[in-house]
């Protein structure tokens, strides 16, 4: 098993073992064909190199990239000269593919294990990990639904690390509402399309740390139908790319200029110009695009990329927040101020600040958020990997099944709640938590930006209850709740006596919990009217979201008693336990209220007249 290190700051690698093998029993896939050639040792080792790269080559640059973020002279983007190593390191390690298959060049990872080896990237330089972490979505889109001839010319190269990727939804006037989309494409003879428009907030939409950027551009052909349902994907690379793998002409996307935001700010953020004429592939104009699959479905294949983006997003959050908390719990331990309040004498010496109430408070409910957030997006990283190897189709269909209800919880509650670790993180360091002097004050505001990142609360929150929990008839909930419920059973059905018969306080505030999504969900839903259902669907989406992390706590409390049992007691177990009664204590009572107002069915805000405000 791995052991704690003195040095860990942006992660625990003994939190990751503990949720691998403790409490997700990661070693059982190795029982499947896919992973067969995998073992713990073959994990272990991935790991390790995961936490090397990303501490020598990632964590180093994070404050430079930050303080001097990318600049475009009109012609070309400029940016600190260690991004690139440290990108190529990681594709050379075979990351970029590391759950792809071996005939690809892959590795063949479960996803729950490249998930947590991707952490250390994410908690090091969020920054710099954004240009593969699209890279790969790119890659994995085109790889379900691109032709032979689109995997070999843009895939393979992207895995190989010479060409990364894009994905470009948003527009200048189009946000989220993605049936508004302007952008349009027109068919050719010869089978291309010729693309023209403007994308706005593209994140790695422009720079020169590779050879090419393949951008994925959602578009209308001309005359498809208006809406979103008209839409289609295209290919839309910086450089097109001969039959033989070599670069041809320069496309015409070109850069209109750099967003400047408060966080992420190594990675160039753009507004791209499609099909303007600044260069013109072949004399003609527009920008030549390779439609992916078929016409109208483009944004049905790009959700497969957003849904992992979303994913991917949440577990940036919870990289960000766990660092913060490292940074802050180290601090407490070290900065001496103030006596207890038994002992005020004067003379006593001060005591490290960890030991005051206060902020034990700040960190313990910062370790339930960031210990919590990544035990969430492990399990959903476990529920992927079960829809794509699990032996059954019965059960590949049931992780499919679950993981479409969890994740707009997997986007959202580590973005609001790892921020908040973040929050208190700076509030653990006092005035020196607000300057420059610390990591905190970066980590906050790179985080601020992840509620943003891929759908909003708000979008997520219409997502969860006007779509996941009532489509197909509700299965998606009734799986989620009977999941949840066995998880209680496992406490209710424990002999008395039991280290699991102890939590059966928590279960049953677990089950009350469970029993108010179900009364509220009939309610809000009662009458079929969206409007009044929607009103408060954010309201909703926090009550579910800390009832899933109280549930995956009570999860964690009983592998961590397992463990205990099976090879002894000691402080991280310990922790462990405590935080999760701390969750159930502090965190889970604030449903409460969230339940009784949604009970309401509360039209206050649809019934706002905006001239009020």
């Amino acid at each position: 098993m791995n052991t704690p290190k003195s040095t860990d700051k942006y992660l625990s690698a003994r939190d990751i073992d503990f949720m691998l093998y403790d409490w997700l029993d990661v070693e059982s896939l190795t029982s499947r064909p896919r992973f067969e050639n995998h073992s713990k040792e073959t994990f272990d080792a991935v790991l390790e190199v995961s936490e090397d790269i990303a501490k020598e080559y990632f964590a180093p640059h994070a404050r430079k990239a930050d303080t001097n973020e990318p600049t475009f002279d009109g012609e070309h983007v400029h940016m600190i000269p260690e991004v690139a190593p440290a990108l190529a390191q990681f594709a050379e390690a075979g990351l970029t593919a590391s759950t792809l298959d071996e005939e690809l060049g892959g590795i063949q990872l479960p996803n729950v294990v490249a998930r947590a080896c991707f952490s250390w990237f994410q908690s090091a330089n969020i920054g710099t990990s954004s240009y593969p972490m699209l890279t790969m979505g790119n890659a994995a889109l085109l790889l379900a639904y691109g032709t032979q001839d689109q995997i070999d010319r843009f895939v393979m190269p992207e895995l190989e690390g010479r060409f990364f990727g894009t994905m470009c939804l948003s527009e200048p006037e189009v946000g989220s509402s993605l049936g508004d989309v302007s952008t349009h494409a027109v068919p050719q003879a010869d089978g291309t399309f010729r693309v023209h428009g403007q994308k706005m907030w593209i994140s790695a939409g422009e720079h020169e740390l590779s050879e090419n950027i393949v951008h994925l551009v959602l578009a209308r052909a001309d005359g498809d139908p208006a809406g979103a349902n008209g839409l289609s994907l295209f290919i839309v690379p910086k450089f097109l790319v001969n039959a033989d793998g070599s670069l041809g002409e320069r496309n015409d996307v070109a850069l209109s200029g750099l967003n400047h935001k408060m966080g992420y700010r190594g990675t160039t953020n753009t507004l791209l110009n499609f099909g303007e004429g600044e260069h013109t592939p072949g004399g003609a104009a527009g920008a030549v695009g390779y439609l992916v699959g078929e016409r109208t479905k483009g944004l049905q294949y790009m959700f497969h990329m957003m849904n992992g983006a979303r994913i991917g997003v949440g577990a940036g959050a919870v990289a960000l927040g766990y660092h913060g908390y490292l940074d802050a719990l180290a601090y407490a331990r070290d900065r001496l101020q103030g006596r207890p309040v038994e002992n005020k004498d004067p003379n006593a010496a001060p005591v490290p600040i960890v030991k005051h109430a206060d902020v034990r408070r700040m960190l313990l409910a910062s370790k339930t958020y960031v210990e919590g957030g990544l035990g969430l997006i492990m399990y959903a990283a476990t529920l992927l990997d079960d829809q794509q190897t699990a032996p059954t189709e019965a059960e590949r269909a049931r992780a499919a099944l679950l993981l479409d209800v969890l994740t707009p919880i997997v986007k959202t509650w580590p973005s609001q709640w790892c921020l908040e670790a973040n929050f208190q993180a700076i509030q653990v360091l006092g005035g020196a938590g607000y300057t420059r002097d610390h990591d905190v004050e970066q980590l906050y505001r790179d985080n601020r930006l992840n509620p943003i990142h891929e759908g909003t609360h708000g979008i997520q929150a219409n997502d969860l209850l006007g779509r996941k929990v009532i489509m197909k008839g509700g299965s998606g909930l009734a799986l989620y709740l009977e999941t949840v419920r066995a998880t209680i059973a496992k406490v209710t059905e424990a002999p008395a006596g039991t280290p699991a018969a102890g939590w059966a306080e928590q279960a049953a505030s677990l089950e009350a919990n469970l029993g108010r999504i179900e009364e509220v969900t009939a309610a809000l839903w009662k009458d079929g009217d969206p409007r009044a259902a929607l009103a408060n669907a954010w309201v909703y989406l926090e009550a579910f979201g800390h009832t899933t992390l109280a549930w995956l706590w009570l999860e964690q409390a009983l592998a961590a008693e397992a463990a205990a049992g099976s090879r002894g007691d000691d402080d991280f177990l310990r922790g462990k336990r405590a935080a999760a009664r701390y969750f159930f204590s502090h965190e889970l009572p604030r449903t409460g209220p969230q339940f009784d107002l949604l009970a309401a069915v509360d039209t206050t805000l649809p019934d706002l007249d905006d001239d009020w405000l």
